[in-house]
């Protein structure tokens, strides 16, 4: 877990002015290694008495995600989760429990990608391999 000193360097390093509502959602986001959703993130940042509204939890999210803070992981269009875990690496999502879990970019082996649109680069790949608990599949 950071201490309130580390995030505060970490958001001043990154050009986010660290204000209390910014600090509350950041320590819930690196107070350990988890994959949460906007919605997981306000319930979390609400269980004090202070209270952060549901815009000030999406537009403060939105900025750690533009600022590299954190990775938007799109599972589904109605579904995204806020990963604290900005390296190289790719996912497992499980559609039955709605769990994400991470996958070291080394497990995972892609030889070629496609011939890219001109003028245009790589900027990375995401894959999500979805997946189902075996009893509910059956």
């Amino acid at each position: 877990m950071l201490s309130t000193r580390d995030i505060v360097g970490m958001l001043k390093e990154n050009d986010v002015l660290p204000t209390q509502q910014r600090l509350m959602i950041a320590r819930v986001l690196f107070e350990r290694h988890q994959h949460l959703s906007a919605d997981q993130v306000m319930n979390k940042v609400n269980t004090g008495k202070d209270n952060v509204s549901k815009a000030t939890v999406y537009n403060t999210l939105g900025l750690f995600a533009r600022k590299g803070l954190v990775r938007e992981v799109i599972v589904d269009p109605t579904r995204v989760f806020y990963d604290p875990n900005t390296s190289n690496h790719h996912h497992f999502y499980n559609v039955d429990t709605g769990e994400l879990q991470d996958i070291d970019v080394s497990d995972l082996q892609i030889s070629q990608l496609p011939e890219l649109p001109p003028e245009t680069v790589a900027d990375g790949v995401d894959v999500i391999i979805r997946v189902r608990n075996a009893t509910a599949a059956s």
